[in-house]
């Protein structure tokens, strides 16, 4: 089977994949190798992380060595903010798109920005009501826990209560390499709101100085242009 080789830009096909053999080999830039191996090319993972997506996708089991309970916890708790702050994405999406605060405000600043709409979808822009408890509330309710929402950088504690994090803003959440939202941006929309961006703190899953915004969105693009321009804030990566 041949086609055009998704690691660099070219116009005749030069990537070719032996299903017989299990491996493919492109003869413009060189790269190669099994299933396995492109896997971890395409999504920039480890080993272990490339055999478990294609194991997934695939409904094959994987039998590895038992882990000690901390292991177990931690691993435990690192889904669990996986799953809680997508939950938070989708609600800050479901909010920029059908919530009349959402179409009048946040709709409008991007518009304004001239954010196309496929790029809105394609970054999950999403928008947080300009209440204290919104998503407190929308989470608590689905069975989500406070401390778990305070440990994903959701909500703050203060003299025994819990508020949102985000309020009355326009979000940008952001995504690791391998595309699991992981922390947000949000930015202010009314001058007296400071400061003008807040994001999230440092958890178990995020840690700033490994994550690039955007990075997600244009690894593929990257690849095959081996071209990249780093700019400075979120709209600009959007723009």
């Amino acid at each position: 089977l041949w086609a055009c080789c998704p690691f660099h830009n070219e116009k005749s096909p030069s990537f070719s994949v032996s299903p017989a053999k299990g491996f493919y080999k492109c003869f413009g830039c060189g790269k190669g190798g099994d299933s396995i191996d492109f896997v971890m090319e395409m999504e920039k993972v480890g080993y272990l992380e490339a055999i478990r997506h294609l194991a997934k996708k695939y409904s094959i089991e994987i039998k590895e060595e038992e882990l000690s309970e901390d292991e177990l916890r931690e691993q435990s708790e690192r889904e669990s903010l996986f799953i809680v702050l997508n939950f938070a994405n989708k609600y800050f999406v479901k909010n920029l798109l059908e919530s009349s605060e959402g179409k009048s405000i946040g709709q409008t600043y991007f518009k304004e920005r001239d954010v196309a709409e496929e790029i809105i979808e394609k970054f999950e822009l999403g928008y947080t009501l300009d209440k204290w408890d919104g998503l407190l509330n929308h989470a608590t309710e689905a069975g989500h826990g406070k401390p778990l929402l305070e440990k994903a950088g959701l909500v703050i504690p203060k003299d025994d209560r819990f508020y949102d994090r985000f309020r009355g803003r326009v979000v940008f959440p952001i995504h690791n390499i391998s595309g699991r939202v992981v922390a947000f941006g949000a930015r202010a929309l009314k001058k007296e709101d400071k400061p003008k961006y807040i994001n999230s703190p440092e958890t178990p899953v995020y840690h700033k100085s490994q994550v690039l915004y955007g990075l997600y969105q244009a690894k593929q693009a990257v690849r095959q242009e081996q071209n990249c321009y780093l700019v400075e804030g979120y709209t600009d990566v959007t723009r």
